[in-house]
């Protein structure tokens, strides 16, 4: 008979962990304790919220948790129910977990709509079963799943990028399709960038580490005037690029849009992302998030686009226990780079199967190139295993290299027992790079760094018995684990695993690390005894809260309404919504956030100006002026006089010092906050190669550089000796480092004159740029016929420029002590008045040098 039989009624428990007992396939006993207790809360509390967070430790059972919760709301309320997870690899990992542990069905959908199974979405659609997929399968502008009633989305504190991704423009400069459009907008920028920044953007820039670092922001006001210039160009190229369904939606909103640009990228994106205007999440009955952590102080609802969401906590007892045991190790505390790698080499071949989480695709190359090479293991990249781990897991000599991803792959129990972290971006975008570096506001993104610090450590220990290796280097993440300023703010399971493990990497040897960690990997009553030691450091750690979170948490609503209500051009609502955000930053250390939410109230102000509403003008130049006050200490602010002839003029000290100071806080960011190893040797490199003939030269350019300048020195026909430039202000040294004699002969008075046409030739600096020749010479004479070109050169005499210069390095050595971060307002105000007495800024450097020259000084003589 061909007829269907009637489908039997489901069981229907009357809580989420007691669906776990109805499913006769499944091979765990059931829930445990901790799981157990928060679908209780769940189902006692939250059943009927819009907005609903769950926070579980990474580890815990998140999965089990969502899709219990998942399937019990599909059978009581015959709901639609859409889980997300961030990569296909999680969607596939959700599926097989449900299927083989579980006992549960349920269906994964990746890859392109047309593609999926036609009996998968008719169940779907009946609400017959759960749909696992990615975000992106929901946040895009032809989404299957139009009309979810429930959408879960796991990983919440991953979920920015990949939701904000359908409102964000990124036009990659080293990305061959972008290449046209990046040109043509560069050109369309240009007027509007002074030399030196737009060839940072092209990409015509020395090596500097600082060009890379560099982000920036067009101003509101320069954003409007070029605005249809740029949606011309952008409308001309995006059709055939990834970037056109983006472009689609915010091309009619971009007076709710900022544009980013760096040495790679221009972005074009809102400040927060309006998933309000996205009707499959907007109109869905309960929005489910579930995260690690959820924090204080509203970044899940910034993130999300939520006003309010009801959190229900992390079970008791896990704020002590974590989950698995983790062994720091922190080679760049002991070992040379080079045996750095040895180490890499030493420890893969120990463990078989390792991990390895870098921050670009280049970097990713280099590590499989070098496994290759040295070990010969088997490497895999995240595409590899998007699918299925087990061409990893079941291969005994492998290194999985990911690129640019912190969370959304894990390795549980003898997946992998040793993972590497080379290097872990606090930003995750130009946006947050912006908001962190130049606008001082890094308390903002305090909770979301430390959530993909937390993500990234945790890969490969997933439970409560697992143990793995985490070796950690490169630039910023070593600094940000080891620092004890940080430390306190984390979970004191971490906090212990981290001093210990610090301490163990400090003046230690490459045989010892290998020692410890064979002990580790036996995990043998060695190691019972060695954990101990954790555990004391635990029961004696104390977590703290990061500092000003409740107010940060009472203004995310009035954010929201902000973005909402300039989505929609109403710039009254806006700037109304901007200064209820404004009357609640109070606390002194979000400053610099107080300053940009004037500059954002500012420009949503003059955007309404310019629309005919005369008392918004008014309140433009208002806000403008307050952002400058409300912190002194961020240069970029002192742009916005340009767009209002009345305001007045730039509070504090000098714009370029403080750009100079900036540029030192990248520098001693790259060379460690926690031990004193990398600066030191900078610090030798200078003092030896100034006290040398041969090295001089490298060693002005090293000083230039870490005084904050953009120094160079290039080996070419008529180049001078090295520069260093601050804006609009260039020192151009020629250096007599080698004389041998007393006197200075014309030869090389003509070259020190000559040397500004040389840089105004070769060197990207504005129009109106003040360049200064400067002799750096032991002679005190000078020939008759050197005299006249030395009207407009300067003399530093040598051993006055070496003694400054060790001086210079001393204060630094001090203002070192007390830098945690860039974007530190306290501090950069500190280190801005020690420039300024000890004549480090490039104004003081300028004023002294203008009252020595040369001409004046040398004696003539025939």
């Amino acid at each position: 008979m061909a007829f269907k039989s009637a489908t039997p009624t489901e069981i229907v428990p009357t809580s989420p962990e007691e669906i776990l007992l109805t499913l006769p396939r499944r091979t765990i006993p059931g829930v445990l304790l901790h799981q157990g207790e928060i679908m209780r809360s769940y189902a006692a509390q939250a059943v009927s919220d819009s907005d609903v967070a769950l926070q579980l430790p990474t580890g815990s059972g998140k999965t089990l948790v969502g899709l219990m919760i998942a399937e019990w709301r599909r059978r009581k309320f015959e709901e639609r129910v859409v889980y997300l997870c961030p990569t296909k690899q999680l969607v596939n990992q959700a599926v097989e977990q449900a299927r083989t542990q579980y006992g549960l069905t349920v269906n994964g959908f990746t890859g392109s709509n047309r593609d999926y199974d036609p009996q998968a979405r008719a169940e779907y659609q009946n609400a017959d079963r759960v749909a696992v997929t990615t975000y992106n399968s929901l946040f895009n502008t032809n989404p299957f799943f139009s009309n979810p009633d429930v959408v879960i989305i796991d990983d919440a504190h991953a979920a920015e990028n990949y939701i904000g991704e359908m409102w964000t423009v990124r036009i990659q400069r080293t990305k061959q399709q972008h290449r046209a459009l990046f040109e043509a907008l560069s050109g369309v920028l240009q007027p509007h960038l002074d030399a030196h920044d737009f060839s940072r953007l092209t990409g015509r820039w020395d090596s500097n580490p600082e060009d890379r670092r560099w982000v920036d922001k067009l101003p509101t006001p320069v954003f409007a005037e070029i605005k249809d210039e740029l949606t011309a160009v952008i409308d001309a190229h995006a059709e055939e690029l990834d970037i056109r369904w983006a472009w689609s939606m915010i091309r009619s909103h971009l007076v709710a849009c900022h544009l980013y640009i760096s040495a790679t990228e221009i972005l074009i994106r809102p400040l927060l992302a309006p998933t309000w205007q996205h009707p499959p999440y907007q109109n869905a009955r309960q929005r489910i998030f579930m995260s690690a952590t959820l924090g204080a102080g509203g970044d899940l609802e910034r993130l999300t686009g939520r006003r309010r969401i009801k959190r229900l906590q992390v079970p008791d007892g896990w704020d002590r226990q974590g989950i698995g045991r983790r062994f720091f190790i922190f080679p760049d505390s002991s070992l040379e780079v080079h045996d750095v790698v040895t180490l890499r080499h030493q420890l893969m071949q120990r463990a078989g199967r390792s991990l390895v989480l870098v921050p670009s695709d280049q970097q990713a190359e280099s590590v499989r190139e070098d496994v290759k090479a040295n070990l010969g293991f088997a490497t895999f990249g995240a595409e590899a295993i998007e699918e299925s781990k087990q061409p990893f897991v079941t291969t005994p000599q492998a290194v999985a290299v990911i690129a640019n991803r912190y969370d959304g792959i894990d390795f549980p129990g003898n997946d992998c027992r040793l993972l590497f972290i080379e290097g872990l971006p606090r930003a995750a975008n130009l946006q947050e790079r912006f908001i962190m570096l130049r606008m001082g506001a890094s308390q903002l993104f305090n909770d979301r760094v430390q959530t993909r610090v937390l993500q990234a450590i945790g890969r490969c220990t997933r439970s409560l018995q697992d143990y793995s290796a985490v070796i950690v280097s490169g630039e910023e993440l070593p600094d940000y684990l080891a620092d004890r300023r940080r430390r306190v703010h984390l979970h004191p399971e971490l906090q212990a695993e981290l001093e210990f493990g610090n301490e163990q990497s400090v003046g230690t040897t490459m045989a010892d690390i290998i020692e410890n960690f064979e002990i580790f990997l036996a995990n043998d009553a060695r190691w019972d005894a060695v954990n101990n030691d954790i555990l004391r450091k635990r029961a004696a750690a104390v977590q703290q809260p990061f500092p000003a979170l409740g107010e940060l948490q009472a203004i995310v609503g009035q954010e929201i309404e902000f973005q909402s209500r300039l989505w929609q051009s109403d710039f009254e609502g806006a700037v109304e919504a901007a200064e209820g955000v404004l009357g609640g930053l109070t606390d002194p250390d979000l400053r610099g956030y107080r300053a940009l939410w004037h500059y954002l109230a500012g420009s949503a102000a003059w955007y309404g100006g310019r629309a005919g509403i005369a008392s918004l003008d008014v309140k433009a130049r208002g806000h403008f002026n307050h952002a400058k006050r409300a912190a002194t200490d961020l240069p970029w602010l002192v742009k916005l006089a340009r767009y209002h002839a009345d305001m007045e003029a730039p509070l504090g000290r000098s714009p370029r010092l403080l750009r100079q100071i900036e540029r030192v806080e990248g520098v001693l960011e790259r060379l460690g906050t926690v031990t004193d190893r990398e600066f030191n040797k900078r610090e030798r490199e200078i003092l030896e190669g100034l006290a040398s003939k041969n090295g001089f030269e490298q060693a002005q350019v090293r000083l230039g550089e870490i005084l904050g300048f953009h120094a160079g020195k290039r080996e070419v026909d008529a180049s001078p000796d090295p520069w260093w430039a601050a804006d609009d202000l260039c020192f151009v040294f020629e250096d007599h480092a080698g004389a041998t004699n007393d006197v200075l002969d014309a030869t090389k008075a003509r070259q020190a004159f000559s040397h500004p046409n040389w840089i105004r030739d070769h060197v990207a600096l504005p129009d109106n740029a003040i360049i200064l020749p400067v002799l750096v010479t032991p002679v005190t004479k000078a020939k008759s016929g050197a005299v006249p070109h030395l009207h407009t050169v300067s003399l530093w005499e040598i051993d006055e420029f070496r003694e400054w210069a060790g001086q210079a390095l001393r204060t630094l050595r001090q203002l070192r002590r007390t830098f945690s971060q860039a974007g530190d307002l306290v501090w950069r105000a500190e280190a801005a008045e020690r420039f300024e007495q000890d004549g480090m800024g490039a104004d003081q450097i300028y004023k002294w040098l203008k009252g020595r020259i040369a001409s004046g000084i040398l004696q003539s003589i025939p």
